[in-house]
């Protein structure tokens, strides 16, 4: 297709399965001319100091602020009513209140102004500059969330961000972007595309740094490019997230914890539990209160704010978890509640599926399944369950729910995760203000996203040096003025 011609994709409602738009794609040229437009302006905003910019954005809190209400519906529309959908505009204030909060402080800890420890006579000043242009790409579930988890730190950094949302779920750029326009500086800086891969790769091209939440495959492919134009990137990419449920656990806790962290937003979130290791003794009883706790979830078929589950946001994912249900049933596995997609209306749900007699053998206990199902497996010693909590590909999130802190910590500490949330599941969030995680495996790649550091991934650091001292000469230069290495 000539890089001119129009395109558009079709925007699914994924209530009632009917297609309410076509929204035009951007071009590889329109890509670069708003690339080219906000790396100009990028210049202005990273002059700023600090203050000027933390003022800025104050000010687009407001403005998001008036518009809150409308964020959380486009964003609910977007995804089919998740319950956090509905929650976006005070989550994207929280998020930029925090950083109005831990900008100053998480870019001063990187600053240094002081002699050389290695050769005291130099005087070393550091200096923080922002990558020009940061490109987002962010996936369909919690549109809004993840796309800005990314963009909002770039900004406070002094990075211009180009987005492209997902196109499943692009509803959300409206009022967001009404809000960054009513900013004349931050729309300066601030801006989205809308489009698929194509779309995609064109921003690649034209970045400086990438920030990437999806799949596995796209993560790949990105990463390659962005290797091949020796830029950094940054990705999340998904998990397996399993959780480990002792014997000495308190059942009723435990299920509610786990049915929570499994179905939550449908099960369509990352960090979302996807493998459930019980021990022998306390299986049947567990798995007993975990199928009479998911007979009461309900569908928000009805109404989108009333529901526990919403639809399938992304109508093929329903697909996905249907061959992963038939694979363990063909294996062994029976499956105890739910289990099938069901059309309401044109909108694709399941109700929470609870499988036992699962194994690794599984497509159910080894790939991604982004669904409300919840694969029950026994296991005899700590040792088995840690052992098969580690076996998997990915390494995101796990969980540990045990009689208590000190029983679940040691085995918390031989999990290959980035975060594990003990006693509960589902505890990422407790994470974003306070510290920086990486993921094992193929869950992830580069700096962390949560976490005060997490500013720093935006920026480079030099070092201004100054001698004080005289100068090397050329014939006398063997110790180039440095200190001499210590007697300990």
């Amino acid at each position: 297709m000539a890089d001119g011609e129009a395109r558009s994709l079709p925007l699914r409602n994924p209530r009632n399965g009917l297609i309410e738009a076509h929204w035009p794609v951007a071009t590889p040229a329109q890509v670069s001319a708003k690339a080219a437009t906000l790396r100009a302006n990028q210049a202005g905003w990273a002059a700023l100091p600090l203050s000027k910019r933390i003022d800025v954005m104050q000010r687009w809190l407001a403005e998001v602020a008036k518009r809150k209400d409308a964020i959380a519906e486009a964003d609910a529309a977007d995804t089919g009513g998740c319950h956090t959908s509905y929650l976006q505009g005070f989550i994207t204030m929280g998020n930029i209140g925090g950083w109005i909060e831990d900008a100053r402080a998480a870019l001063g800890r990187a600053a240094f102004h002081g002699p050389s420890t290695s050769m005291p006579q130099v005087e070393v000043r550091s200096q923080l500059v922002p990558y020009p242009l940061v490109s987002v790409i962010s996936p369909w579930n919690a549109p809004m969330m993840l796309a800005l988890l990314d963009a909002i730190p770039a900004l406070f950094a002094g990075s211009a961000v180009l987005l492209k949302p997902s196109e499943v779920t692009p509803r959300f750029t409206g009022p967001l972007f009404d809000s960054v326009r009513a900013v004349p500086e931050l729309a300066a800086v601030f801006d989205f595309v809308f489009g698929d891969g194509e779309t995609g790769q064109a921003l690649v091209n034209k970045a400086d740094l990438v920030c990437f939440t999806g799949s596995v495959a796209t993560g790949r492919n990105i990463a390659i490019r962005c290797a091949e134009r020796l830029i950094p990137c940054f990705l999340e990419l998904g998990g397996k997230d399993p959780v480990i449920v002792t014997e000495n656990a308190d059942l009723e806790r435990a299920a509610t914890a786990v049915l929570r962290g499994a179905v939550h937003a449908n099960g369509m979130v990352c960090f979302s539990v996807e493998r459930v290791y019980v021990q022998d003794s306390i299986h049947d009883a567990f798995v007993a209160l975990l199928v009479e706790k998911a007979q009461a979830v309900r569908l928000n078929a009805d109404n989108p704010r009333g529901g526990h589950l919403h639809p399938f946001t992304f109508a093929p994912q329903a697909d996905i978890v249907t061959s992963h249900l038939a694979d363990a049933v063909a294996k062994g596995a029976t499956i105890l509640t739910g289990g099938k997609v069901e059309n309401i209306g044109g909108g694709l749900y399941m109700r929470p599926t609870i499988l036992i007699d699962v194994t690794h053998d599984m497509a159910i206990m080894r790939e991604e399944t982004f669904g409300p199902c919840l694969p029950v497996m026994r296991f005899g010693t700590v040792e088995q369950a840690i052992a098969l909590a580690n076996d998997t590909q990915f390494g995101l999130t796990a969980s540990v729910i045990a009689g208590s802190e000190e029983e679940a910590l040691p085995i918390a500490e031989r999990i290959n995760a980035g975060a594990v949330f003990m006693q509960d599941s589902f505890l990422t969030f407790g994470k974003n203000r306070t510290i920086g995680t990486d993921s094992f495996g193929v869950s992830g790649l580069g700096g962390s996203r949560t976490g005060p550091e997490s500013i720093l991934r935006f920026v480079r650091r030099k070092a201004l040096m100054t001698q004080h001292g005289p100068v090397a000469d050329i014939m006398d230069d063997h110790h180039l003025g440095a200190a001499p290495p210590s007697k300990g």
